[in-house]
């Protein structure tokens, strides 16, 4: 903030307030002009198709939020790592219906299918927040102000709403978003990048379904070719052909009966065979897709193919090096910075990479090769394995 001494009039001294502000930051505010800038895509519909209707969606979206919730976390500063923190009581237990796990879960679920998740906090009688509460995306928007940022957040259940002022000192909600390069205000779900491979894996599905409910054969017809220079078949005769298909020749219980044609009736196919459409195939490349735009490694969805990676461990360490770590490590942060307003210091909150199994073998490595290292001092080997300083490290190190 600078002060700026302006004289006016007899040579009276006004001070002038100059707040430093993103130069975009009118151009997203004469864009949005100061109203509510809704999410450009419907969550409801994308959460309904690739999660609780879509297997492959629904275990990489578990897999991620509870390997990510799972994972010890450890709170410091620059001098001190914490066993016992009003932040850590209050992560231990955020609500009476959920405990760390369960709250990092949701959040963690929510930013992952809709690419925003949103924490409340309930404020207390004074410092940290008396409860901490993970908020429903698809009924949260932001309201922008003049010069672009949020200056207030709507969680709406109906026709009832509840506006949350930001403009304040400490925000009492904390948004945290994925990447997106086309808006200024809300994040882009992996969903989004996978709905098509959702559309062709759920269409296979029915299509399989479909199938079998009709005797596992493609589609067709009965052609009347007439005899004794009947041209049509007379009412009577079409309900009964129609009467007997049903009864008799739909459905799995009827799977591979045959079908007896009477004089003047040929069955001719209208459709491809699952063979000549390579159905499974085509299944199994979407179920892929959607592992990828997840960042899971198919072998660990089950997911036949090629093989990626040499083993099932070896995909496991990448499955937490290149998706479960980065996530954890972003999300707890900001959460991190964000409590720090409340408590009125700046602690750090992290995952605690000595205690993840899956990459204990890395980290032994990791350790063995910083503690041979002559060359360096203890106070420069506790950084490279992100432990605070010691007191005692003096200006020797």
């Amino acid at each position: 903030m600078v002060f700026d001494f302006l004289r006016r009039g007899k040579g009276e001294a006004v001070a002038s307030v100059e707040t430093k502000a993103s130069a975009t930051g009118p151009l997203v505010a004469h864009v949005s002009s100061g109203r509510v800038a809704w999410t450009p895509r419907d969550t409801v519909s994308l959460t309904k198709q690739a999660f609780t209707g879509n297997p492959v969606g629904f275990r990489a979206v578990k897999l991620i939020a509870e390997a990510a919730s799972a994972l010890p976390l450890v709170l410091q500063d620059t001098a001190t790592r914490y066993a016992d923190h009003p932040v850590l009581r209050l992560l231990t237990k955020p609500n009476p219906a959920q405990g760390r796990a369960e709250l990092f879960e949701a959040l963690y679920g929510q930013l992952l299918l809709s690419g925003d998740g949103y924490l409340e906090a309930v404020a207390g009688e004074a410092g940290l927040p008396f409860e901490l509460h993970v908020l429903r995306s698809d009924r949260m928007s932001v309201v922008p102000g003049a010069d672009g940022w949020p200056v207030a957040y709507e969680y709406a259940v109906g026709a009832r709403k509840l506006r949350f002022d930001v403009t304040g000192p400490v925000s009492p909600v904390c948004h945290i978003k994925n990447f997106h390069p086309q808006d200024d205000h809300y994040g882009l779900s992996p969903l989004q990048s996978a709905a098509q491979a959702v559309d062709v894996h759920n269409s296979a599905s029915r299509w399989s379904k479909g199938l079998l409910d009709n005797a596992a054969r493609p589609s067709g017809a009965i052609v009347w070719k007439g005899v004794d220079g009947q041209s049509n078949l007379t009412t009577e005769q079409y309900e009964r052909l129609v009467a007997e298909v049903e009864a008799n020749h739909q459905g799995a219980r009827n799977a591979g009966r045959p079908m007896l044609l009477e004089g003047g009736l040929d069955w001719k196919p209208m459709g491809f065979s699952p063979s000549d459409m390579e159905f499974q195939k085509t299944k199994e490349s979407a179920a892929r897709e959607i592992a990828v735009a997840f960042g899971v490694p198919p072998m660990l969805l089950g997911i036949p193919g090629e093989a990626t990676y040499a083993n099932y461990a070896e995909a496991h360490r990448a499955f937490y090096r290149l998706t479960v770590l980065p996530l954890a490590t972003r999300v707890t942060a900001s959460v991190g910075r964000w409590l720090s307003d409340f408590v009125g210091e700046e602690v750090e909150l992290k995952p605690d990479l000595d205690q993840v199994p899956a990459l204990a073998t890395e980290r032994d490595a990791q350790w063995a090769r910083v503690a041979t290292a002559d060359f360096l001092t203890q106070a420069e080997k506790r950084r490279m394995l992100g432990l605070p300083a010691l007191a005692e490290d003096g200006a020797g190190d």
